[in-house]
Parts: structure tokens; C-alpha cells; sequence
């Protein structure tokens, strides 16, 4: 099995890659219509910037996900996984909330429960991997910024 390993974190981060790009493919045509039509808060960074760091935050996610599934099997390590699979899902259907409906005031409560969940999942990881919970922190930070450029959009539109 230890032989093994890289193969789980390969998979854990195809995975976790996975649903982002479906999550984009989904809303590929909503993401163009929203850069055309919808006024944007000051500091919206380039169209560029967004597909480059949830490349990024995904492969962390997936890397983090791979360490608590080779921890020691435990109550705490299950829910962990749980945690992890939930925050995914909600992370998957904000961006069709977002683009595709421009519900942008309902997808600002759910980016809100979305933070609440990365949080509780960092607090969950840390229990079974320290170093698992510390690379969902910049995943923390940039869903903090996505809120407030959220909660821009909500506003001037």
C-alpha cells in the first residue's frame, strides 16, 4: 500500500479537478455573458486570474482530501471526508447559481454557507492531518474574496 500512496493523491486531485472543470464547462456560457453585460466591483481581477487559481485551489483540495483518506481510519477521519464531499458540492453549484442563473444575492447566502463549510472542514482536517487543514487555507481566503466580489456584483447589479 505505502508503495502506492502517490496514486491516491493523483486521484484525489483528478477528482476534486474534475468537478471544477465540469463546474465550469456547465457555466462556460454564462461566465461569457456575465464578463459582457454585468458591472464589477473594484478589484475584480482578469478573466485569466480565476481559471489559474481554482486550478490550483482544486489540486489543494484534492492533495488535502488524499491525506485524511491515508490517515489512520477513524469517526473523525469519515467525517472529514464527508465534510470534504459536502463543501465540494456546494462549491460545484455556486458557480451555476452565480453565471448560469445570476441569482447573485441567493448564490452570495450560499457562498456564505459554502466559507462556513471550508471553515469547518479546515477545523475537521486538522484533527486528522494538520498539514491537510493548512492547505485548505488559501482555499478559505479565496472564497472570502469571491464573497466580497460577490457581494459587489449583488449590489451594483
Amino acid at each position: 500500500m505505502k508503495q502506492h500512496k502517490w496514486l491516491f493523491y493523483v486521484l484525489w486531485v483528478l477528482f476534486a479537478e474534475a468537478v471544477g472543470f465540469l463546474s465550469g464547462w456547465l457555466t462556460r456560457e454564462g461566465v461569457q455573458l456575465y464578463t459582457k453585460t454585468i458591472q464589477q466591483p473594484p478589484l475584480s481581477p482578469p478573466a485569466l486570474v480565476f481559471p489559474i487559481v481554482w486550478g490550483i485551489l482544486f489540486a489543494l483540495m484534492g492533495v488535502g482530501a488524499a491525506r485524511i483518506y491515508l490517515a489512520t481510519f477513524s469517526r473523525e477521519r469519515t467525517i472529514s471526508l464527508r465534510i470534504f464531499l459536502l463543501q465540494l458540492a456546494f462549491n460545484f453549484f455556486w458557480s451555476i447559481l452565480f453565471f448560469n442563473f445570476q441569482a447573485f444575492g441567493f448564490a452570495l447566502i450560499w457562498l456564505v454557507v459554502l466559507w462556513a463549510l471550508i471553515l469547518w472542514m479546515i477545523f475537521s482536517f486538522r484533527k486528522v492531518d494538520p498539514l491537510a487543514a493548512w492547505l485548505q487555507v488559501p482555499y478559505l481566503l479565496w472564497v472570502s474574496f469571491a464573497a466580497y466580489l460577490n457581494f459587489g456584483v449583488w449590489r451594483l447589479n
